[in-house]
């Protein structure tokens, strides 16, 4: 098993990848609140921090093209959200099971005599 550190190592980089991700979607929130729902900067970082933490909208929406951007967003933040999961915890479940020796090769099992 591969040292402490390199572990760390591993875990930061997740947690790099993890916070691009999170910020470039909170940009793409903000930018679409602004455009598409006639919101000011502040009220558009508001329902787009909201959103992509899963509290729900803010403010409410009136045109027809905020809605369709909420409702995708909605439905992209949910994903990124799992997705986000996914890349913080990848490095924690590889190491716990290179420490108890699991593998998920495509072996098949021996035959027992």
């Amino acid at each position: 098993m591969h040292p402490p550190r390199f572990f760390l190592k591993h875990l930061a980089r997740s947690a790099g990848v993890a916070g691009v991700v999170v910020i470039g979607s909170l940009g793409l929130g903000v930018l679409g609140y602004h455009r598409f729902g006639g919101l000011d900067w502040l009220d558009a970082l508001v329902n787009a921090s909201m959103i992509l933490a899963g509290m729900g909208p803010v403010d409410p929406i009136t045109s027809v093209s905020g809605k369709l951007f909420a409702s995708f967003y909605a439905l992209f933040s949910g994903v990124t959200f799992l997705t986000v999961a996914a890349v913080l915890l990848a490095p924690a479940v590889h190491r716990f099971l290179h420490r108890f020796h699991l593998e998920l090769a495509d072996e098949p099992p021996e035959k027992k005599s």
